[in-house]
């Protein structure tokens, strides 16, 4: 195997606030983790970061700091449970929400350095359909959309669909429904964002598995501790382990699309 394996990295979206996006990308990087994967975790909600609240740890330095000068990326990693990294976003601030789009390039080619010291780059994106998160989406190979039973978050996640589709070109969407009844509803509420985009668009929808409703998740989040760490055997951190299975078989990219994207040039070498 060369030493330049593909890194694969997946952007976790959903469109609209309140979905779970960062309880998602969390437990699936624990999960990843424990399958023997060197996951980062990229807080990329810019403006108002809250991984490090999530996981109750306090960040020297921010992606901010990265792009001032002030530090290289990898001064910025910060070791959370289960040995993963994370980039820690900065709080409460203008200027991060609203970073131009050269920023972003800097931002995403700054992963470069640290590409031997990882397999897996999660990336816990920011809600809405904003430019700059788009362009943390399109920079990865894979679009996990985190839905739930809420006609809002339908709407919206089809909304970020609709958009990325038409004006990006992206094709294949992976779907989880989180904080579902039962695996029947989890389904039921793929076919209806489905339903949808087979109506209307020309994309690739894919269900990946529901997240069940549970109330460890809850009390695991005021301990300020993922639930797959605080409560390996409740019902969502089993859920959590069966989704990073898929994806650890999800194949990898390897040729470049043509636009800006996170560790291009291990695909151009591969």
């Amino acid at each position: 195997m060369s030493t330049k394996h593909p890194v694969q990295v997946i952007a976790v979206s959903g469109g609209k606030g309140g979905v779970g996006k960062s309880n998602v990308s969390i437990n699936l990087a624990l999960a990843l983790a424990e399958q023997g994967r060197r996951v980062v975790l990229l807080d990329a909600d810019l403006g108002l970061a809250n991984i490090d609240i999530l996981l109750g740890i306090s960040a020297k330095h921010t992606i901010e700091d990265v792009l001032a000068g002030v530090c290289s990326l990898r001064d910025v990693l910060v070791t959370g449970p289960g040995g993963i990294k994370i980039v820690p976003a900065s709080s409460g601030t203008q200027r991060m929400a609203n970073l131009g789009l050269q920023e972003h390039a800097g931002l995403i080619a700054a992963f470069s350095e640290i590409s031997d010291e990882l397999d897996v780059l999660i990336i816990d994106t920011a809600a809405g359909i904003s430019e700059g998160v788009m362009s943390f989406i399109r920079a990865a190979q894979e679009v996990l959309v985190v839905v739930t039973d809420e006609p809002t978050s339908i709407t919206d996640a089809y909304a970020q669909i609709k958009l990325l589709n038409r004006d990006y070109g992206l094709f294949r969407f992976r779907v989880v429904a989180n904080m579902v009844k039962t695996e029947q509803d989890g389904r039921l509420l793929f076919s209806k964002l489905s339903k949808v985009t087979d109506r209307f668009l020309d994309v690739a929808l894919q269900y990946v598995g529901g997240i069940p409703f549970d109330e460890n998740v809850k009390k695991a989040v005021q301990k300020q501790r993922p639930v797959y760490e605080a409560y390996p055997r409740s019902k969502a951190s089993l859920a959590f382990k069966a989704l990073a299975q898929k994806v650890d078989s999800w194949p990898l990219a390897s040729t470049p699309r043509g636009h800006l994207e996170f560790f291009v040039e291990r695909l151009v070498q591969g």
